[in-house]
């Protein structure tokens, strides 16, 4: 890849860097803030050429950012089959015609491939998962862009914006909380990013960049179109997630909701399509709510009815987190109940079967979910549930032991082995069949706290 960056002529003061698309990290759901190198932004009426937004994307120094970024996102191909490392080949020969295409405004993407999440309430959310080509080209724009635009945006608005991240807007909602808005209106966007209207769309960012170009190019990416089991189709809406784009046009588009709410002095946090607004009674929140769906109908968005609610702020999901009332009256953050609900079944499906794993290799299996689950929810101010979870983890693992060690016999020699009492392991042996039963108790003192923290097993609390 560098050395078709090399290829390309550098133009000096010209260079937008950032580094990175923006991330879904749970903890830091965020684009790396972009350098400022890049202060002319022309004027609609440019043409390529003369300095636009798009000749700074395509500059040597933001295309080797963004690849980096893009390479150490990896990702899965897209609808040519391509890879990281598959695409960085052929980019060697096929970049210098493609820039030339971008210029000159005949380059047209790939359609996205689709793919569908299974989500833990049972549905599907779908992701179009562009081309590597189009995430470089996207995240270059990107880079670029966020500059331009992240500064216009709301300051309640915290979801895929530079140092801004998910804990934000939980922080804000329990400051709105605390100081006496004790009801909210939780919105929910039916199928936002499957609805959002490319013409609306076009028309929110034509406000904001002034280069005809960019434009058009991104009007291409909207237009591209979707792959589904081996047929295109086209679609005159929506805006697929798995683009580095996507999160950035979202922002666009619902910041005029945003802005509405400001002009009105509201207190709310909005994370991507997830807005809750903090009001003093229920008779307020029905009002906002009702406002609400007319400032979305407007953006042809419609509010999820079924998963929308004018209540009470505390026990209501926002963002995994829920606020509860402590001694004094003061407000605090604790995981939501759904969100427990989804831990346990993740451990469940992590450690559901053995499969010849020893212990050691079930454990590195499950580091990186433990760990990134307690970074995101570590504001919780719940050490009681935190031990809970602890003891709950521990015992499912001494119960797959026992029934990795599967015979009387076998489990009578092993536990002596690690230092139990005779007693002990005949009664456990015993009832070798009663794996749950035999994992608590007594066998605690055995395969103990210590013998799982050297195993590498984080602690939740």
């Amino acid at each position: 890849m560098s050395k078709a960056m090399r290829q390309m002529p550098e133009r000096s003061g010209r260079a937008g860097v950032a580094h990175g698309e923006a991330g879904r990290d749970p903890v830091s759901d965020e684009a790396s803030d972009p350098s400022h190198e890049h202060q002319g932004t022309g004027s609609a009426k440019q043409t390529v050429g003369a300095g636009t937004l798009l000749e700074a994307a395509l500059t040597r120094k933001n295309l080797q950012a963004a690849w980096k970024r893009v390479k150490a996102n990896k990702g899965a191909a897209g609808v040519d089959g391509l890879d990281i490392e598959q695409t960085h080949r052929l980019l060697q020969t096929t970049w210098p015609q493609i820039h030339q295409e971008l210029l000159v405004g005949t380059y047209r993407p790939e359609p996205v491939r689709r793919v569908m999440i299974p989500k833990p309430d049972g549905s599907q959310r779908e992701l179009g998962i562009p081309t590597v080509t189009d995430r470089l080209i996207q995240q270059a724009l990107l880079q670029v862009l966020q500059t331009l635009i992240d500064p216009t945006f709301s300051e309640h608005s915290h979801g895929f914006r530079p140092g801004r991240n998910a804990h934000d807007a939980v922080k804000a909602a329990r400051v709105y909380v605390q100081s006496g808005k004790r009801v909210v209106v939780d919105v929910d966007l039916a199928k936002f990013f499957d609805r959002v209207n490319h013409d609306i769309l076009m028309d929110r960012l034509k406000r904001r960049i002034p280069d005809t170009a960019v434009l058009r190019l991104i009007r291409a990416y909207l237009n591209a179109g979707i792959m589904d089991g081996g047929v295109k189709v086209d679609r005159d809406q929506g805006t697929p997630q798995g683009g580095p784009l996507s999160p950035l046009l979202a922002n666009v588009l619902l910041d005029e909701v945003d802005k509405a709410l400001e002009a009105r002095s509201y207190c709310f946090a909005r994370y991507a399509d997830d807005c809750n607004v903090y009001v003093g009674s229920i008779k307020a929140g029905e009002r906002v709510m009702a406002w609400l769906g007319k400032l979305y109908g407007k953006l042809k968005l419609q509010i999820n009815e079924a998963k929308s609610a004018v209540c009470s702020a505390f026990g209501r999901k926002f963002l995994g987190y829920e606020l509860w009332v402590a001694k004094g009256r003061e407000v605090k953050y604790k995981v939501a109940s759904k969100a427990l609900g989804n831990f346990k079944a993740r451990i469940r499906e992590l450690t559901g079967r053995l499969g010849g794993r020893s212990m050691e290799q079930v454990v590195q299996k499950l580091r990186p979910y433990l760990l990134g689950w307690k970074a995101y929810f570590g504001m919780a101010q719940t050490p009681g549930v935190w031990r809970k979870l602890d003891e709950w983890l521990r015992h499912r693992l001494r119960a797959l032991q026992l029934k990795q060690w599967k015979r009387g016999t076998t489990m009578y020699r092993e536990l002596l082995s690690l230092g139990a009492r005779p007693d002990v392991a005949r009664r456990v042996a015993a009832n070798s069949r009663c794996w749950w039963r035999n994992s608590a108790k007594s066998l605690n003192a055995v395969l103990d706290i210590a013998s799982f923290d050297r195993l590498g097993l984080p602690r939740i609390s």
